[in-house]
């Protein structure tokens, strides 16, 4: 059976349900649908002003308007793409746009990590450094960091060390200020390879972390928290 093991950086009003998924190692397992209920469920909450009547707010930044996600997408990726153009031209990041309007940024491992390591190149930081400033400026969306790994190793190895390669990501976006009740990391280990693992070409293809970044709707909240499910 396929493992996927995730680790959630939540507000504090959630720190006891992290305690108890440290405590017990087979409740970091549950599915991404229902840790992102959870959190979607506290941060997506009922208010009243007094002078309005309650409706559902995302994360701290509100929900994006239905009719307007797609114009709210664009421009974000238009600022990615100009930002990390040298990056996309040195195949060290990869841009795309999901058919759900998501964002899902591929980061080359190999450029980004050393091999077998999970602290983030310090050649590395300049690219999460204008990568971290384009999700604060777009902050309606929840940023989803996953990590991958090749089949070298074993399957335990590689489970933690996609884990720890994402936590370094999002420990360093919040050293830039990126909100953390914002941040859901996961690691998938070797499990969803981009290709086969027979060629070296192949393993170094299948070492990296993506991020997704999916957009905060109006009246879908709790969604955006869902671990994305793409390959």
């Amino acid at each position: 059976m396929k493992r996927i093991y995730k680790t959630l950086l939540v507000v504090p009003v959630l720190v006891a349900l992290v305690a108890c998924a440290t405590d017990d190692p087979n409740k970091r397992a549950k599915t991404g649908a229902g840790i992102g209920a959870v959190v979607g469920a506290i941060l997506g909450h009922q208010i009243d002003d007094g002078h309005r009547s309650s409706k559902v707010v995302g994360a701290a930044a509100g929900a994006i308007i239905g009719g307007a996600v797609g114009g709210y997408m664009d421009k974000q990726q238009k600022e990615f793409e100009e930002a990390l153009a040298d990056e996309q031209d040195q195949n060290a990041l990869e841009i795309e746009r999901l058919k759900d309007d998501t964002l899902k940024l591929s980061l080359n491992s190999e450029v980004s990590f050393d091999f077998g390591k999970d602290e983030v190149k310090a050649a590395f930081y300049p690219t999460l450094d204008k990568l971290s400033d384009v999700i604060n400026k777009y902050d309606r969306t929840v940023v989803h960091i996953v990590g991958h790994t090749d089949n070298v190793g074993s399957d335990t190895f590689n489970q933690q060390l996609s884990e720890r390669r994402a936590q370094s990501v999002s420990d360093y976006m919040i050293n830039r200020n990126v909100q953390v009740s914002r941040l859901l990391t996961q690691g998938r280990g070797e499990y969803e390879p981009r290709e086969s693992n027979a060629s070296e070409a192949g393993r170094a293809l299948n070492r990296r972390v993506e991020i997704f970044l999916k957009p905060i709707v109006e009246g879908a909240e709790t969604q955006a928290y869902v671990s994305p499910e793409y390959n």
